[in-house]
């Protein structure tokens, strides 16, 4: 089984960017982590993140055609807030899905509390950090 985890614009410069609001941990931190939470329930992860809409867009039309995936873990970042290009996009893809932010978009500036992509996904998990992740991995698996 294979979960596709799809980070969006700035995913990369996590532990550069903004620390107080998302850590000091890398993105590198963030891909051995959900690496070893694959490890320990026999599954496959596989991480993807991409600074422009468009490739979001031809990443999550791929999934599609994947017969092997599961389910689908999405940060958008900041296009969460205005993408419907992406809400499009991700009411064609026919797994479970899982919107996730390291930070709680709704305690934020008022332009982040809402989520254009969050109808397209089957739970949304804000809030919690990087754990978020492995929370929406575990959603995932519940509801196979």
């Amino acid at each position: 089984m294979k979960i596709v985890v799809i980070n969006g614009p700035n995913l990369n410069f996590l532990g550069i960017r903004e620390k107080s609001i998302y850590g000091e941990k890398d993105y590198g931190y963030l891909t051995d982590m959900l690496r070893e939470k694959a490890e320990r329930e026999g599954i496959e992860i596989e991480c993807w993140q991409s600074n422009h809409e468009g490739a979001i867009i031809d990443r999550l039309q791929e999934l599609y055609y994947e017969d092997d995936v599961a389910g689908l873990v999405i940060n958008p970042g900041a296009y969460t807030h205005y993408s419907y290009a992406i809400h499009d996009a991700l009411k064609s893809v026919f797994v479970t899905k899982v919107e996730i932010h390291i930070s709680d978009i709704y305690a934020r500036e008022d332009f982040r509390s809402v989520s254009v992509t969050a109808p397209a996904c089957d739970a949304q998990i804000c809030g919690h950090g990087l754990d978020g992740y492995l929370e929406a991995v575990d959603y995932i698996l519940k509801h196979k």
